[in-house]
């Protein structure tokens, strides 16, 4: 991440629920039904913002703004951000505390829509991504894009009309 980089925000949500989640059994993805959906660990704002290439996604305290816990996305989808097998409007997420230590936990939101915005902004964030990264790729190749060939064919003739 370079100095000057400024961070913008891609997504603010007012209420989202924290879950803690039990391991994962097999590979077959998470389900939100094994977890005490009445019994949120933590509830508060979530806001996904962007430095740079990486988009994070932040769970806050309503009223103060206090962070609660982060979760850096580099790549969606991938392994920081899963959605669970058995319902659109959860994901488990992987927080990160900065020493390098991660956990998994369980994220919801109450509205379908919200779910929707949050899956959303993510994908157009790496949209926007890998459009930078065609560009950068083209800026230092300008050589390999299509030509524009503006010379005449053989036996090709123009007529002025001068008046």
């Amino acid at each position: 991440m370079e100095e000057g980089e400024y961070e913008s925000v891609l997504c603010v949500k007012p209420e989202v629920h924290v879950y803690r989640i039990p391991p994962r059994a097999t590979n077959r993805g998470y389900r939100a039904a094994e977890w005490q959906l009445d019994q949120p660990s933590w509830s508060g704002r979530l806001r996904i913002t962007a430095k740079g290439q990486v988009a994070y996604i932040k769970l806050e305290d309503r009223t103060s703004g206090e962070l609660f816990a982060q979760a850096p996305v580099d790549q969606f989808p991938g392994t920081a951000v899963e959605s669970v097998t058995d319902s659109s409007r959860y994901f488990v997420i992987r927080i990160e505390d900065g020493n390098g230590r991660r956990a998994f936990i369980g994220i919801g939101f109450v509205d379908r829509g919200d779910a929707f915005d949050f899956n959303v902004a993510l994908q157009d964030h790496f949209k926007w991504v890998k459009q930078q990264c065609e560009f950068a790729k083209q800026a230092q190749n300008p050589d390999q894009g299509p030509k524009l060939d503006l010379g005449f064919k053989e036996g090709q003739t123009i007529k002025l009309n001068i008046a």
